[in-house]
């Protein structure tokens, strides 16, 4: 049996044997299942949480999804981020036949058949996003967000032999280098921490000899972190949320407001414009964003009217209106849901299915009110200072 990707660690009377793999490989896959039946562990640690566990026990249920909860719940960026993501993982699986993650539901279906313990060693991935979205700013998510995007509808393709290298240390080493370069906030929360996670997770599984299946990104930094005690407890802590950022949120539209008052009082004729340009800006920009999206001629009136209401208040968004009344006049049906997987490969399919329709709904709305009020904002502050100085 060949030894490449694996690390082999001796630790307080455990054996440690690390498979680093590529999550789309058909080799890593085999080497999994050779190595669980060679060794036949005690415990097999798999880079899985219990979210996604259930989600590869239960195969594809997207057609189980309530999108009105997901936009109730503000989670319609998020979800449509995760597609994002998976969706080039996806292609390259496609690209080599096999199932995406075929290494991790290897390593589940092989501890099963030497009886052994199955350990789900990931972090919870909602903890992981959530400590990702607080460290990144404002600018980070947007270049994040488009990164993501750009990564979707690239058509390149690369050979298992190249799918292969990147286990390799050398060429593992380049890809975190530059990874870090690009968002250097990122490596933190997404591979540190979950090294530390991981490590301590394969540490404590029971018996003497451990199998882990682990992407090859993170054997490096586990090799030296198994070695340390990590507080599972602080690692697994969602960041609390900064007051300034809902400060400002009510802040600015009390200014707003207070500006508007001020100057229908001293000039009502220019308060009239300053409301007119303030619905202007939010309601179009909005509309726009929705009618971007492909979305339903009301969901584009939604976005119109809420729009300007929206942003004067933290608690809603216009978004969120304008993907309801899209889910309710273009209903995702089943095979929408189904379809999902296949869509998510291509900008024409991102459009024209129901479910992420909707998601761009929200989400471009939400962008075009943004930046309505960072227009018509300027507008209410440029025709309140020309009636004070009478400019």
């Amino acid at each position: 049996m060949s030894e490449e990707n694996i690390t082999r660690i001796t630790l307080d009377g455990k054996e440690f044997i690390l498979i680093g793999t590529a999550h789309v490989s058909k080799q890593s896959a085999e080497q999994v299942k050779a190595v669980i039946e060679a060794e036949r562990p005690d415990s097999v640690c798999v880079e899985l949480d219990d979210q996604r566990y259930q989600a590869i026990k239960a195969g594809n249920k997207w057609k189980d999804m309530d999108i009105f909860k997901v936009i109730k719940e503000k989670k319609a960026t998020l979800l449509l981020m995760n597609l994002m993501i998976s969706s080039f993982q996806k292609r390259l699986a496609k690209q080599f036949g096999i199932q995406p993650g075929q290494e991790m539901i290897q390593g589940i279906d092989s501890a099963k058949e030497v009886g052994a313990k199955l350990v789900l060693a990931d972090r919870n991935i909602q903890i992981t996003f959530a400590r990702i979205w607080s460290g990144v700013g404002f600018w980070g998510k947007a270049k994040l967000l488009m990164q993501i995007l750009l990564s979707i509808f690239n058509d390149e393709k690369i050979t298992e032999e190249e799918l292969e290298k990147m286990k390799s240390q050398d060429s593992l080493d380049a890809m975190l280098s530059e990874f870090t370069h690009n968002f250097p906030k990122l490596k933190t929360p997404l591979i540190d921490e979950r090294d530390q996670f991981l490590a301590q997770k394969i540490k404590d599984a029971p018996g003497e000899k451990i199998v882990a299946v682990l992407g090859a990104a993170h054997v490096p930094g586990i090799k030296e972190e198994i070695k340390r005690e990590h507080d599972l407890r602080a690692l697994s802590q969602v960041p609390p949320k900064s007051k300034v950022p809902m400060m400002i949120a009510w802040l600015i539209p009390l200014i707003i407001i207070s500006i508007i008052a001020y100057t229908f009082y001293a000039n009502p004729t220019a308060g009239f414009q300053q409301t007119l340009s303030w619905v202007l800006w939010n309601g179009s920009l909005s509309a726009i964003g929705t009618a971007l999206a492909l979305g339903h001629p009301l969901a584009v009136v939604t976005a119109f009217i809420i729009a300007p209401l929206s942003s004067l208040s933290p608690l809603m968004a216009a978004g969120w209106f304008a993907g309801i009344v899209q889910a309710y006049f273009r209903r995702p049906t089943v095979q929408d849901f189904e379809n999902l997987s296949e869509d998510v490969f291509s900008f024409k399919g991102f459009w024209n299915n129901k479910v992420t329709r909707i998601l761009l709904v929200v989400t471009l709305a939400n962008i075009g009110s943004t930046l309505g009020t960072i227009f018509g904002g300027s507008d209410v502050v440029r025709l309140f200072i020309k009636t004070i100085f009478g400019g």
